[in-house]
């Protein structure tokens, strides 16, 4: 089914719900997903609206002109509109842990993820057959302090040719720089464990079990220049017991890195993900 999914922020008033029906109902739209939400400490009204696109009476083209003039104006509205069709393009970046790449690549192929990956990007080669496997471009780009820049260069001039709408970091070690994230603002997701900054470097979960933690957990989030710290998307957590060996914690915490990692994932998929300053909005 072909949806249309409009995305709405503005100054919280009256009637802008009653606004927003009436004009998908003047142009005959049945719906099929609604949410909002106020922030009452900055006064915000947000909401996203889904319906079907085949019934409805504005063609694609259409819709913004129309929706701006007869209702968004009046409201002074910033809004997005999205189509799931033609599915959204989505770029990996990897390096040598394999366990959130299965993880997207084994949804991807048993169609949960409504979307097309043209293309797997990495510093390291280990990865290569897996991604081949599933017939998917790998691109081996191998990163120093030397050669950063001209490979982000040549990352993003990959991007923009196979018009990539969104990238994945999946456990890709590497820091992006501020160059590279403004050309895709709040279309790059990273997946970290919660231990930051308390266990920084190599080991994170070894420093945590020196340090004898009862929860570990991960966070999904928008990349931005302050190192993990971009608007949270998802965030999920795991008890250990003082039985567990580091061994047992880098599994838990690798097993609640990649679900939640691929939860994040179909959110933005499906347009449910509103980021407002640093902070999100999500429509469940």
């Amino acid at each position: 089914m072909e949806k249309s999914i409009l995305i709405i922020q503005c100054k919280d008033q009256k009637g802008i719900v009653a606004s927003v029906s009436d004009f998908l109902f003047k142009y005959n739209g049945n719906i099929l997903e609604v949410d909002q939400h106020v922030d009452e400490e900055i006064g915000v009204f947000f909401m996203r609206a889904a319906w079907e696109q085949e019934s409805f009476g504005l063609e694609k083209e259409d819709i913004r002109p129309v929706f701006e003039n007869e209702v968004a104006n009046k409201f002074q509205m910033k809004f997005d509109l999205y189509f799931n069709f033609p599915k959204p393009r989505m770029a990996i970046f990897v390096s040598k842990l394999s366990h959130c790449l299965f993880d997207i690549l084994s949804r991807y192929y048993a169609g949960q993820f409504d979307v097309e990956i043209p293309l797997v990007i990495s510093n390291h080669l280990d990865l290569k057959r897996v991604v081949t496997a599933f017939r998917i471009p790998f691109y081996h780009l191998p990163v120093d302090k030397f050669n950063k820049a001209a490979v982000e260069n040549e990352q993003i001039a990959l991007l923009k040719e196979y018009k990539v709408d969104f990238v994945v970091l999946a456990r890709y070690m590497q820091i992006l720089s501020g160059s590279f994230i403004q050309e895709f603002p709040n279309q790059v997701i990273n997946i970290h464990h919660s231990f930051l900054p308390a266990f920084v470097g190599a080991k994170p979960y070894h420093a945590a079990y020196e340090r004898g933690v009862k929860i570990i957990g991960a966070t999904a989030h928008y990349v931005t220049e302050e190192l993990d710290a971009g608007p949270i998307i998802e965030q999920e957590v795991a008890r250990v017991r003082h039985h567990n060996s580091p061994s047992d914690l880098v599994q838990i915490g690798q097993d609640v890195e990649k679900v939640v990692l691929s939860k994040a994932i179909k959110y933005h998929l499906e347009r449910k993900v509103l980021a407002y300053g640093n902070k999100t909005v999500i429509f469940y």
